[in-house]
């Protein structure tokens, strides 16, 4: 995989590579898999703004959410279904029913996350997932300990992802959802192609794992170095904690270069 530390705006960066492999791509549809979250945002602003700017279309992408929240109605605020429609879906072209997100009120979970499984595998794959990082390492839902082969599924979320995420629900831990629905990392992995991203001091302890030798469940992150064709993009706090030979080539990198990114193979 390759670690890719740049000065640049993540979102932006994000949003041009995106744009790059929809118009390159031979396949139709372009299968996306996205993300939620505040890293996100920034990239969701910078795609809109292309589409409005009609130099890209959604047209012919077709797109799989990673995650959603248990119990939370589509039209609730802190619903991912929410915060893509407000964020992305309702700035950009993409067909109604070329958008899939995970039902988190479904009466069979179990059926859903099968089915949403068999969607994918329909639509032939995902050819490029998007995805941000938790301060635990975490990959969409997959907290510690997730098996590198899962797949879409219900899961409890940790104590330390609810208060995390309890800033989004005015600071009320007993009001975030303690379950959700979430993609596997067998499900990410088997993505073509990866872009994940992460950006601040908070992020920092988990990006280091990538400089480790160690691939282990107990940091999901880490399953990011088993794909032929992963980008982890940080900024230089994220990628603050890096050890070893990937703290060395990174400094040789700003040192011969300012103002460029720096690419680490790991």
């Amino acid at each position: 995989m390759k670690l890719i530390i740049t000065k640049h705006n993540l979102g932006l960066w994000a949003a041009n590579h995106i744009s790059a492999r929809i118009h390159q791509a031979e396949k139709n549809p372009f299968v996306l898999g996205l993300p939620t979250g505040g890293t996100a945002e920034d990239m969701y602003a910078a795609l809109s703004s292309l589409v409005q700017n009609k130099k890209l279309s959604f047209q012919n992408v077709v797109t799989f959410n990673m995650d959603e929240y248990v119990g939370l109605a589509p039209e609730h605020d802190q619903s991912y279904h929410y915060f893509m429609n407000h964020h992305l879906f309702s700035h950009v072209d993409a067909p109604a029913e070329n958008i899939h997100i995970l039902n988190g009120q479904a009466e069979d979970l179990t059926a859903e996350c099968a089915a949403y499984e068999e969607k994918i595998k329909q639509k032939g794959g995902i050819d490029l997932f998007l995805g941000g990082v938790g301060q635990n390492g975490h990959l969409a839902f997959n907290e510690p300990g997730s098996a590198f082969d899962s797949r879409t599924r219900a899961v409890q979320l940790t104590q330390n992802t609810i208060e995390a995420n309890s800033r989004f629900f005015n600071n009320d831990v007993r009001s975030v959802p303690t379950q959700a629905l979430s993609v596997g990392i067998g499900t990410i992995l088997d993505a073509k192609e990866l872009l994940f991203l992460a950006n601040g001091p908070k992020k920092a302890q988990a990006v280091a794992q990538l400089s480790k030798e160690e691939i282990t469940p107990q940091w999901p992150i880490t399953a990011l170095k088993t794909h032929a064709n992963a980008i982890m993009l940080v900024d230089e706090e994220a990628a603050g904690l890096l050890e070893g030979k990937a703290k060395e080539e990174l400094l040789r990198q700003q040192q011969e270069n300012p103002d460029g990114d720096w690419i680490l193979t790991l």
